[in-house]
């Protein structure tokens, strides 16, 4: 069997690929610059960082996973929140409304081939109180999410609707992400 590498220290896409059945060979975080290109749209955006991180990783004659996950309200990309202020202001964005989780996923095959896909699911949030929010803040459980939450955890009470790839939004599409393995052996 061919080796596989997932090109992410994300405990979240160990989880889902254990999910399938599927258990990486060896871990390597990929390290790239996340920032959005002048015009960039989230779904471009998504795709082009999955592919960086494939690109990123060097294991000669495995196969390399990797993922991106970007949640936007239009055009605008939500931050993976670093600060409370910053996940704040996302859960006031989100609170009452529908917002688009784009995830891109690319492998990169033995030969250095790239092959991606792009999941875009719709998750819609009830109308948040303040309480609400503030009690989500002091859970700390918005470190490091796109968008300032996990649709996996203690936010999943304020989801009224996903159309779309749950494991998507938690940040792996499960059949696309198989698909494309199964295709890179």
């Amino acid at each position: 069997m061919t080796r596989l590498v997932l090109a992410s220290a994300s405990p979240r896409r160990l989880a889902l690929l254990a999910q399938i059945g599927i258990t990486p060979d060896e871990v390597i975080a990929a390290d790239i610059d996340e920032t959005p290109l002048k015009d960039e749209t989230p779904r471009y955006l998504a795709v082009r960082l999955a592919r960086q991180k494939a690109e990123a990783v060097k294991a000669v004659g495995a196969i390399v996973l990797a993922a991106d996950t970007v949640v936007a309200v239009g055009r605008r990309v939500l931050p993976k929140a670093e600060s409370e202020a910053e996940a704040r202001a996302c859960l006031r964005l989100l609170s009452g409304r529908s917002h688009r989780v784009y995830t891109g996923v690319a492998v990169k095959t033995p030969s250095g081939e790239l092959r991606d896909r792009l999941v875009e699911s719709r998750v819609a949030f009830k109308v948040l109180g303040a309480s609400e929010v503030e009690a989500y803040i002091a859970s700390g459980e918005w470190y490091g999410k796109a968008g300032g939450y996990a649709a996996q955890g203690l936010a999943g009470r304020y989801i009224t609707s996903i159309v779309g790839s749950y494991s998507s939004v938690i940040g792996l599409p499960l059949y696309e992400t198989a698909n494309l393995i199964e295709s890179a052996r």
